[in-house]
C-alpha cells in the first residue's frame, strides 16, 4: 500500500506535482527534515502550543527543584520563559520585547530589532548606513539575496546602488575588495551564500575580508538568514561572529522553524534610528505574539540542536556520492564536498519536472523523500537540476547506509524515468 493510501491522501483534481509533493511529505515516515511550511495550520498551531507548554511546564517543575535535561536557562530559573501571564504585544512591546532582548544576549550586540521580515530590515539598515556614511553603494555578491530575490527593492525603495566584488561562487577575498575601482559606503556579506550552495569562508579569510572593507573605510554588514548554523563551522559563539560587524540580521523561519519574522542587532543608536525606519516601511505592526513565540521557541529548541544537524549534514552528503557513485547517473554534483551548515546542493542532469516525479512517486510508494523541490537556476545548463537538502531532527535517525540506498534507487527510478521521456542532459 502507497503511503498516500496509508494516510488518506488522494491527490485533488488539479493539484500540481510540487503542491502534491508537499502533502506526501507531511506524512512520509522517513525524512531529512519536515519544514513547517510543509505542515497544516492546525498542524503548525498544534505543535506551537505544545512546545511552548514544555517548556512552561519545566518553569514549573524548576521551581520545586525537580529539573532535568536541556530545559531553557530561564524555566532552570524558575521563571515564566515566554510570559504567558502578560499583557499580549502592542506595536512591539511585551513578547516582541522579549525576543529583541533575548536576540541582543545572544549575538552580543548593544541592541536588536523585531522586523516582519528580512527583506525590510536589510533595507532599513543600509539605508541607515548610507545617510551615516554618506554613500548609498552597497558591496555584495550576485548571488546574494538582494541581487536574485526582492525584485530591486534596495535601488527602488530604499535608494541605494549595489556593485559586485567578485562573481565567483563564494564571498569575496580581501584583494577582490581592495581591487573595487569606486568607493562603497557598506560591505554586505551574506553567511552562508546560499545560492552557492551555502558556502561559508574561514575564520581568517572572513576577518581579512572584514579589514579590507574598514581599510575601505566602509562599514560591514551581515546578512546573517542562516547565521546560527554557522557557528560550527567558524568554530566561534555567534557573539564573536556577530562582534565583526556593524550590524547583523538574523531570522526566525528558516533554521529556527518559526512562523516567520527576522531582527536587525547591532549599536543602540542604530537600532533607535532603523525602528523610526521601520514605523516609516509599515513595519509597526499591532501584535505580532504569535510569530514572536514561535521565534522564541526555535531558540529554545532549535538553536541547540543545529550543531548536531551540521554533523549529520557531512555524513549525508558523502553517502549521498556514494549512493550517486553506485547507480552513476553519468554527471552530478554534492557541493560542498563537506558542507558548512546543516544544507548542502545536489545537482542532477534531469530536468526538475521529472525530479519532481521522481521524488514524489518514491515517497508515495514507499515512505522515503531523500530530494524535494527540484528546480533551475540561470547558471545552470538546459537538463540539470538541484536541488536543496537541508537537515532537521527527522534526519538524525538515518543512517549512512540508508541514504546511500535511498540515492542510488532515486537515481535509477530518474533513469528508468527518462528513458520514458526526456532522459539526461548530454
Amino acid at each position: 500500500m502507497e503511503i498516500s493510501e496509508q494516510n488518506g491522501l488522494e491527490p485533488g483534481p488539479a493539484e500540481s506535482t510540487k503542491a502534491r509533493l508537499s502533502r506526501t511529505l507531511r506524512a512520509s515516515p522517513r525524512v531529512l527534515s519536515r519544514p513547517g511550511a510543509h505542515n497544516t495550520v492546525r498542524g503548525r498551531l498544534d505543535q506551537l502550543l505544545t512546545q511552548v507548554s514544555q517548556v512552561s511546564e519545566a518553569a514549573q517543575v524548576s521551581r520545586t527543584g525537580d529539573i532535568g535535561g536541556q530545559d531553557d536557562q530561564n524555566a532552570r530559573d524558575g521563571q515564566d520563559p515566554y510570559g504567558l501571564d502578560e499583557r499580549v504585544d502592542l506595536y512591539g512591546d511585551g513578547v516582541v520585547r522579549r525576543l529583541e532582548e533575548r536576540v541582543a544576549g545572544l549575538l552580543g550586540t548593544e541592541a536588536a530589532a523585531f522586523f516582519p521580515t528580512g527583506t525590510m530590515a536589510q533595507q532599513v539598515a543600509l539605508r541607515c548606513w548610507a545617510a551615516r556614511t554618506g554613500n548609498p553603494t552597497v558591496a555584495l555578491h550576485p548571488l546574494a539575496h538582494p541581487e536574485l530575490h526582492e525584485r530591486g527593492a534596495f535601488g527602488t525603495v530604499s535608494g541605494l546602488r549595489t556593485i559586485h566584488a567578485t562573481r565567483r561562487p563564494r564571498l569575496p577575498d580581501p584583494e577582490e575588495i581592495h581591487a573595487l575601482e569606486e568607493p562603497f559606503g557598506t560591505l554586505m556579506l551574506e553567511l552562508p551564500l546560499r545560492e552557492a550552495g551555502f558556502v561559508l569562508p574561514t575564520w581568517e579569510e572572513l576577518t581579512a575580508t572584514v579589514e579590507a572593507a574598514r581599510e575601505r573605510e566602509a562599514v560591514v554588514h551581515f546578512d546573517g538568514a542562516r547565521l546560527w548554523e554557522s557557528a560550527t563551522h567558524f568554530g566561534r559563539p555567534l557573539s564573536e561572529i556577530a562582534a565583526l560587524a556593524d550590524s547583523v540580521y538574523v531570522s526566525f523561519y528558516k533554521s529556527l522553524e518559526g512562523f516567520g519574522g527576522a531582527a536587525l542587532a547591532g549599536p543602540q543608536s542604530l537600532i533607535e534610528e532603523a525602528t523610526a525606519w521601520r514605523h516609516r516601511y509599515g513595519g509597526q505592526i499591532f501584535q505580532q505574539f504569535p510569530t514572536a513565540l514561535s521565534a522564541l521557541v526555535g531558540l529554545d529548541r532549535e538553536l541547540p540542536r543545529l550543531p548536531s544537524y551540521v554533523a549529520q549534514a557531512r555524513v549525508v552528503a558523502e553517502a549521498v556520492r556514494a549512493g550517486f557513485g553506485r547507480s552513476d547517473p553519468g554527471w552530478w554534483r554534492v557541493h560542498p564536498g563537506v558542507p558548512h551548515t546543516h544544507q548542502f546542493k545536489v545537482w542532477l542532469p534531469w530536468p526538475p519536472e521529472l525530479l519532481d516525479e521522481v521524488s514524489l512517486a518514491m515517497a508515495e510508494e514507499t515512505g522515503t523523500a531523500l530530494f524535494s523541490g527540484w528546480h533551475t537556476t540561470v547558471t545552470d545548463p538546459p537538463g540539470i537540476a538541484a536541488t536543496e537538502v537541508t537537515l532537521g531532527a527527522p534526519g538524525l535517525e538515518w543512517t549512512a547506509a540508508q541514504v546511500e540506498s535511498a540515492a542510488a534507487e532515486f537515481v535509477t527510478r530518474a533513469r528508468e524515468r527518462g528513458k520514458q521521456g526526456g532522459g539526461p542532459a548530454r
